[in-house]
């Protein structure tokens, strides 16, 4: 028995080593962490459960019969996160380069299949090279049976990527189908095909850091939620950012008590609108104002940042905001907003996440550039979202809410549960002066009878009176009692029981 657990040790010894100490060296010579390493950082100490470590590869081509290492590149298991249950993968670059083989395409759909059944959240920390071509398209079958297993699992476990690492070719496939992706700085990148592969074919001088490095993800495309400085950093926030969603679609998100009373008054929030209707505001203020303690965990800030989104809690529960930003583009509704805010929603939808609303929007972004690019498709998907969405929904109008603009923010139409406004909030088709420049065009040449017909507008319809008599609008609220009555109207919400009508899936205007 002592031969046979000597010979356990030393196979699991040669395990843990990976690819040797010298390329684990070579990783912390970039200011990477190792798999293991990342993954006793992400979990709970002493709770994480290896599996599959002594998985080797099948391939005898290329002589890759005599280079066999335990665990083939990916370390999986499950532990706990701050004592709740999550599963993991993470691919270890010193094993050839971190490669997918049919093997460790198969300790990824393992623990993905488990974390279904247990109904869990998977993490992926990526760190790979690609498919591992001396297997040709047994890699990539791996590849494709580990994109079905995420597409099954999207909407009954939260999926989270962490890019930690390159991510090229059909690797990238599997993270864009995941909830989250977050990205560390200098160190990961992510792209379909990389900058030789590009100078080739288009002729285009680009680095690797330009075509899919962090900054370029997390402002450009959007295809990141956020960027942090290194590995550590990293796993720090994604352990923070686990503490607000729920395991599965069939639980609640967490409750985290909070001494931060649910009346509290904001006195401050009385004058955050300036009086001047052009002039801009932060509308994050507003919501670090109303969120449990200030805390506010933002997602995408740096892209479409017209659009707030992110994660909160009120009484100690998660909820999901989303705000037009009057500070970025007047807070106009665009293309690359309309989708952030979209898929936002309909992630807290399939996760019973409350769906906070602060609208200040002066309707959609008018030009040949938004129109030729699909504005109509791409904003009637954040449409289609709210009108989807059977979760709790309480929106507030702060300012403006014009056009089609005002039906796509979370109205009432769209089944908005509880709707308030501020008293100055404008509730229209559009702006007063465009409104009487169409209406009155016979005195176009009359500033001053334009001007009183102007006025005359603004008191008739620029207010959230017109709303509120035909049951638009629940309350006007005074702006110090935001919190207080949208932690209310939760309170009220917290049994809501609301179905759409069966179907197998509807189509959304993609």
């Amino acid at each position: 028995m002592n031969d046979i657990q000597k010979l356990l040790e030393e196979k699991r010894a040669k395990a843990r080593l990976g690819g040797g100490q010298k390329r684990i060296d070579s990783q912390h010579a970039k200011g990477k962490l190792t798999a293991r390493e990342r993954l006793e950082l992400l979990f709970d100490e002493g709770t994480f459960e290896e599996w599959d470590m002594f998985v080797e590869h099948r391939c005898v081509d290329f002589g890759m019969a005599d280079n066999r290492i335990p665990g083939d590149g990916v370390v999986t298991g499950y532990g706990m996160i701050n004592g709740r249950l999550a599963f993991s993968f993470s691919q270890d670059f010193t094993v050839f380069g971190g490669a997918l083989s049919e093997t460790h395409a198969e300790k990824i759909c393992k623990v993905m299949d488990q974390a279904m059944k247990a109904g869990a959240p998977v993490i992926g920390l990526n760190d790979s090279g690609g498919a591992r071509i001396q297997e040709g398209v047994a890699s990539l079958g791996g590849y494709a049976d580990v994109f079905q297993k995420n597409v099954l699992a999207s909407g009954v476990i939260p999926q989270i990527s962490m890019i930690m690492g390159p991510c090229a070719g059909g690797a990238v496939y599997s993270p864009a189908m995941t909830d989250f992706i977050f990205m560390v700085k200098d160190s990961s990148y992510m792209f379909v095909t990389g900058p030789e592969v590009v100078k080739t074919v288009t002729h285009e001088e680009v680095t690797a850091e330009e075509l899919g490095g962090a900054l370029t993800h997390t402002t450009r495309s959007g295809v990141a939620d956020l960027a942090f400085e290194n590995d550590v950093e990293a796993i720090l926030m994604l352990r923070r950012f686990f503490n607000y969603l729920p395991l599965n679609n069939r639980e609640k998100p967490p409750v985290r008590p909070s001494g931060d009373p649910a009346g509290r008054l904001d006195m401050s929030l009385d004058t955050l609108v300036p009086d001047n209707a052009n002039k801009p505001y932060d509308i994050k203020e507003l919501i670090h104002k109303v969120v449990d303690d200030g805390d506010f965990f933002e997602l995408q800030p740096d892209y479409a940042a017209n659009i707030v989104i992110g994660l909160g809690r009120m009484e100690g529960q998660t909820v999901g905001i989303v705000a037009n930003n009057p500070l970025v583009l007047a807070g106009c509704l665009d293309i690359k907003s309309g989708i952030k805010a979209a898929r936002f929603v309909r992630f807290c939808d399939a996760f019973n996440i409350p769906v906070i609303t602060f609208v200040d929007v002066p309707g959609f972004m008018p030009g040949t550039s938004q129109e030729y690019g699909g504005i109509i498709k791409h904003g009637a998907k954040l449409l289609y979202a709210y009108a989807e969405c059977t979760v709790p929904k309480v929106t507030v109008i702060t300012r403006k809410a014009y056009g089609g603009a005002y039906d796509v923010m979370s109205s009432k139409h769209l089944r908005g549960d509880v709707n308030f406004a501020w008293p100055n909030a404008e509730i229209a088709v559009m702006g007063a002066k465009g409104a009487v420049e169409i209406i009155f065009r016979e005195d176009k040449g009359d500033p001053e009878k334009l001007a009183a017909r102007e006025a005359e507008y603004k008191a008739r319809f620029a207010n959230p009176f017109v709303a509120g008599a035909r049951g638009f609008i629940d309350d006007v609220i005074a702006p110090h009692e935001t919190r207080k009555r949208i932690c209310r109207s939760l309170a009220m919400l917290r049994h809501k029981k609301l179905e759409n009508p069966w179907r197998k899936h509807g189509n959304i205007p993609l």
